[in-house]
């Protein structure tokens, strides 16, 4: 017997709160146990804006909530215990872990940036092998090489995002709410998907009150490259795949939607990486040059540039809203201003970049 809509959210929030509790006393636990695991202040490689070392765990209790999650849904869900082994999710499950084992060997080693890339193209490979792969052009090869470009993308976007307490764990936290809300306002709520968002927030959740600033740990390359296989898992299932509700091709929502919701670490990225390139520079050597530290160089906090990102996921979660529940036909007019807004955002984060300055 299905259960009822109230039985749900009973059982979700039941999830959630459970969740929670477990991420804080498991992230309690390991700073109990913090000495050296995790920490490289000394590694000349590593830039980090905070001046001080701390513990690099939140990455292992992501990955060990997910896991109980995956595991508790035969549990929440009896008799539907065969829904949670869809090749789809085992291909989730395998590149999550291979992620978390790369970001956990690079923690640990800083692995070289070639097996990095690497482990992040297979992890690509392996959800593509599974059945998740970006459904936008009708040749097949495009389509598999957008979704390797799209994982690739989304691991490196969330490690680089992950560079002042707290930014990393509220995009994603806004990122898995939007997926929920699509869910649920599409009413297409599948057990197996829920069960895994709503654990995964709750961890995020329970972390960032030890990653708020002042931060007493960081979630380390182990949650960030866990985390960028999630993510652009979600970013492939709910929103560049999302059907319209006319159930008509639209491209220009499909590839609208998860740059909407995506914006922020996408842009960061972008304007980084321009900026580096124009120097002269690498993009991928790590450095204090990013959106996030040009806003504190204005003047603002980190605690106050945290709350900026808050309010700009929040809009990107409501307009991902709008766009699967209020516009059943896309038209021109949609795409000029949901552009428009994306170019808003980036134009303005990539003007400050080149108006703030770094304290001398």
């Amino acid at each position: 017997m299905p259960y009822t809509g109230t039985q749900l959210f009973l059982i979700y929030s039941g999830l959630f709160f459970a969740a929670l509790v477990f991420s804080l006393l498991i992230n309690s636990l390991f700073m109990r146990f913090a000495h050296t695991l995790g920490i490289r202040e000394k590694d000349q490689m590593l830039v980090r804006w905070s001046s001080s070392s701390k513990p690099a765990f939140g990455g292992i209790g992501f990955f060990i909530t997910f896991l109980v999650c995956f595991t508790l849904h035969g549990v929440l869900f009896p008799g539907e215990n065969s829904t949670a082994l869809r090749p789809e999710l085992l291909g989730l499950l395998a590149a999550t872990a291979l992620g978390f084992l790369m970001g956990l060997a690079d923690d640990a080693y800083n692995t070289r940036p070639l097996l990095k890339f690497l482990v992040q193209v297979t992890c690509g490979v392996i959800l593509v092998a599974s059945g998740t792969s970006i459904d936008l052009f009708e040749a097949r090869w495009a389509n598999i090489a957008l979704t390797l470009f799209w994982v690739v993308g989304m691991m490196n976007s969330i490690n680089m995002l992950d560079n002042m307490d707290g930014i990393t764990t509220v995009v994603s936290i806004a990122i898995l709410t939007a997926a929920t809300v699509v869910m649920i306002a599409t009413d297409s709520m599948d057990p197996v998907y829920m069960v895994l968002l709503v654990g995964t927030m709750a961890s995020l959740c329970g972390f960032l009150f030890f990653n708020w600033n002042p931060s007493r740990m960081f979630m380390g390359d182990t949650g960030s490259q866990f985390l960028g296989v999630v993510l652009a898992f979600v970013g492939i299932r709910f929103f560049w795949n999302a059907h319209s509700p006319t159930g008509e091709w639209e491209p220009a929502r499909q590839v609208i939607a998860p740059i909407i919701v995506f914006l922020l670490p996408i842009a960061d990225t972008t304007a980084v990486s321009i900026n580096r390139i124009m120097r002269g520079s690498s993009p991928f050597i790590g450095g204090r040059d990013h959106t996030t530290h040009h806003l504190s160089y204005l003047g603002l906090s980190d605690g106050q540039v945290a709350l900026i990102f808050i309010g700009l996921s929040l809009v990107n979660v409501f307009l991902a809203y709008v766009m699967c529940r209020f516009i059943e036909v896309w038209t021109n007019l949609h795409t000029l201003l949901f552009v428009s807004y994306i170019l808003v955002v980036f134009i303005t984060l990539f003007t400050i970049t080149h108006r703030s300055k770094a304290p001398a």
